[in-house]
C-alpha cells in the first residue's frame, strides 16, 4: 500500500514539474534566444528487498531525470557564423551607401560644378568684354571649389560616424565578454539538468551569438557547458579567469584598427561581423576622400595653368584662380576682380578662355569625375548584392536552427493536455490508496 502511495506521489511531482516546464515554453514562445524544453521523465529505481522477504518487487514509479533543451548545436553554431557574415555586409552597406549620397552628382555634385566652370568660360569666349560675364565665371570657380570642401567634408564626417560606431560595438563586445563570463561561472555552478541551467545556457548561446555578430570567434564547452571563446589567432576571449578587452584605433586618414588585451600581439584582425564591415567601410571612405583630393588637385592644378597663359583686360599675366593648400577639405578660389580675369591670349581677347576647353575630354577632370561616380555606384551594388546573400543565408540558418528550438504553441498545448491527465491520474492513484487503506482500517 506504501509502494502505491509513493507511486501516486512521484507522479504528482514528476508532472507538476513537466506541466511547469510546458508553461515556461508557452510564456517565452516569443522570447528572442529562448529554446524549447522538455522534462526527461524515467522509470524509478524498483526491486530490492523488504524487511519479511527477499527479492521482492517495489514498483518505483516515475522521476523527472532533467530539463533538456531542444537544440541542435551544429545548426546554432552554422546560424552564429551566418550571422556573423550578415552583419559584416549589413555594417558595410550602410555606409558604402552613405559614400555615394555624398558623392551623386546632383545639382551640387562636384561634377556639375566644374562643368559649370568650362560652360561660363564658353559664355565669356562670346563676350570677353563682359563685366558679368566675368563675375559669372569668377563666381563658378569660387562655387567648384566651395563644392569640392563641402563633399570633403561630408566624407569626413561619415569616417568619424564609422569611428563612432566602431567605438559602439568594442563597448557592446567587452559588455558581451564580461556577461559571458558571469554566465559561464553561473554554468559551473548550476545542478545539471536544472531549469536554472537550462535558462544560463539559453543566455549562453544569446551572448555568443551577440559575439559572432562583432566578430568572427572560434567557440568550445566544457564538460559543464561554459563557453571557451578564442579568436582564430587562437587569442583568447573568454577563457575560464580570462576576459579579453576589446579596443579601438583610428588612424589619421580615418581608417580603424582594433586591439585586444591580453594578447601576444595586441592586434585583433576581425574576419566576419560588424566591426569587420566597418573596418572594410572606414577604408572604402578613405580611399575616396584620397580619390577626391587627386581629383582637386587635378581641377586646381589644370585651371590654374590654362588661366596664368593668358592676360587679363590690363594686358597682366592671368592669376592662380584656385588655393589647392593641400587638400579638397581646403581648396578656396582666390579673390579676383572681373578685370583680372585672363580672358585674352597672343592670339585673340577670347583665346585664353577658349583654349581652357581643352582641358575636357579624355582624362580631363570632367571625366574623372565621372569615373570616380561610377566606380562607387558599382562598389555600392557589388555590397547591396553581398548583404542580399548574406541575409538570405542567414534566415535559411535561423529558420533550420528555429525547426528544432522554436516552441510550437500547438504542440505545447498537446503536451499540457497530456501532463494534465497524467497528473489527475497520479492523484487519483493516491486517492485510490488512502481509499482502501481507510477500508482495511475499517475492518478492524
Amino acid at each position: 500500500m506504501s509502494d502505491l502511495l509513493a507511486i501516486g506521489a512521484s507522479g504528482i511531482k514528476a508532472y507538476g514539474q513537466a506541466l511547469s516546464v510546458v508553461g515556461d515554453n508557452i510564456a517565452n514562445a516569443q522570447t528572442e534566444g529562448y529554446v524549447r524544453r522538455s522534462v526527461r521523465l524515467s522509470e524509478a529505481p524498483s526491486g530490492g528487498d523488504i524487511v519479511l522477504s527477499r527479492n521482492s518487487i517495489r514498483p518505483g514509479g516515475v522521476i523527472a531525470a532533467g530539463v533538456t533543451r531542444s537544440i541542435d548545436m551544429w545548426l546554432v553554431d552554422d546560424a552564429r557564423v551566418a550571422g556573423g557574415e550578415a552583419s559584416r555586409q549589413s555594417a558595410k552597406l550602410d555606409w558604402v551607401t552613405a559614400t555615394e549620397s555624398v558623392l551623386a552628382d546632383g545639382g551640387a555634385g562636384i561634377g556639375n560644378s566644374v562643368t559649370s566652370v568650362f560652360t561660363a568660360a564658353e559664355q565669356l569666349s562670346g563676350n570677353p568684354g563682359s563685366d558679368t560675364l566675368r563675375r559669372q565665371f569668377l563666381s563658378s570657380v569660387d562655387e567648384s571649389a566651395a563644392n569640392f570642401r563641402r563633399t570633403a567634408s561630408a566624407l569626413g564626417s561619415a569616417a568619424a560616424g564609422v569611428a563612432t560606431e566602431a567605438q559602439g560595438a568594442a563597448t557592446q563586445l567587452n559588455s558581451d565578454l564580461s556577461a559571458l563570463a558571469r554566465i559561464n561561472d553561473g554554468l559551473r555552478r548550476a545542478r545539471a539538468g536544472s531549469s536554472n541551467e537550462a535558462t544560463l545556457l539559453d543566455e549562453r548561446d544569446r551572448l555568443v551569438g551577440n559575439l559572432s555578430n562583432a566578430t568572427d570567434v572560434v567557440v568550445s564547452y566544457d564538460a559543464r557547458g561554459a563557453a571557451i571563446v578564442r579568436t582564430p589567432s587562437g587569442d583568447a576571449l573568454v577563457d575560464g579567469a580570462t576576459t579579453a578587452t576589446i579596443s579601438v584605433t583610428v588612424a589619421a586618414n580615418g581608417t580603424i584598427g582594433f586591439g585586444i588585451n591580453p594578447s601576444a600581439t595586441g592586434v585583433l584582425i576581425p574576419g566576419s561581423g560588424t566591426l569587420a564591415g566597418l573596418q572594410d567601410a572606414a577604408d572604402h571612405i578613405a580611399g575616396q576622400r584620397t580619390a577626391l583630393d587627386t581629383l582637386a588637385s587635378q581641377f586646381a592644378t589644370e585651371l590654374n595653368a590654362a588661366h596664368q597663359a593668358g592676360t587679363d583686360a590690363n594686358g597682366n599675366p592671368g592669376a592662380a584662380l584656385l588655393n589647392f593648400n593641400g587638400g579638397a577639405a581646403a581648396m578656396v578660389a582666390v579673390a579676383l576682380a572681373p578685370d583680372d580675369v585672363a580672358a585674352a591670349n597672343g592670339s585673340s581677347l577670347n583665346g585664353n578662355v577658349l583654349s581652357m576647353n581643352n582641358l575636357r575630354g579624355a582624362g580631363g577632370i570632367e571625366q574623372n569625375i565621372s569615373a570616380m561616380i561610377a566606380a562607387q555606384a558599382q562598389t555600392t551594388a557589388a555590397a547591396r548584392a553581398q548583404e542580399a546573400a548574406a541575409s538570405s543565408r542567414r534566415d535559411g540558418s535561423f529558420a533550420a536552427r528555429d525547426a528544432i528550438g522554436a516552441v510550437d504553441l500547438d504542440r505545447e498545448a498537446a503536451e499540457l493536455l497530456r501532463f494534465q491527465q497524467a497528473y489527475e491520474a497520479a492523484a487519483r492513484t493516491i486517492q485510490v490508496a488512502r481509499e482502501t487503506m481507510q477500508s482495511l482500517l475499517n475492518i478492524f
